[in-house]
């Protein structure tokens, strides 16, 4: 190897070697500035999203309750057998849904905050159902999930699953 190619494949590497320095350094910024601006939310704002769904199911309108979840969200309802996996059929469990009048209350929750954009709030929760056709009232206990995530700055639903207490 010449001396000429010697120092060419030197100055080769060492710009190889900066570049890749360069990029490392970048990516850990990005990934330190993207920390700082997904600051972790507390335990009870992730709790008091349930707040924000539940008056969503007080309008009536089964599109301002769909509008809370994602567009790729899952819904596995309470009251019904279908897996509800796109607007359309968020949309339509709500519909039925909401004929009910529902109110909940939860009675006991757990969050875990994942990290900036992401969290898990658990536990149970207690609808009053108006029939509406008599006018009947009567309290469901279910357990719930939802899976919450912070996309384009708005907490949305990605994933909510609902079921009934086994002991009714």
């Amino acid at each position: 190897m010449t001396r000429k190619t010697r120092i060419r494949a030197a100055l080769v590497t060492a710009a190889a070697v900066a570049t890749a320095a360069t990029v490392t350094v970048g990516v850990g910024m990005a990934d330190q500035n993207a920390k700082a601006t997904s600051a972790k939310p507390t335990k009870a704002q992730v709790a008091a999203l349930f707040d924000g769904w539940n008056a969503a199911l007080q309008t009536g309108d089964a599109k301002k309750v769909a509008d809370l979840y994602a567009s790729d969200a899952v819904l596995l309802p309470t009251v019904s057998n279908k897996v509800r996996s796109d607007r359309a059929g968020i949309v339509d469990y709500f519909q039925h849904f909401l004929e009910n009048k529902p109110v909940g209350k939860k009675v006991q929750t757990i969050v875990n905050v994942l990290d900036g954009n992401s969290a898990i709030d658990a536990g149970v929760y207690e609808f009053t159902l108006t029939d509406h056709e008599t006018g009947e009232k009567r309290k469901v206990k279910a357990r719930y999930t939802y899976e919450y995530e912070k996309r384009g700055g708005e907490w949305l639903i990605v994933n909510h699953h609902s079921s009934a207490m086994p002991e009714g």
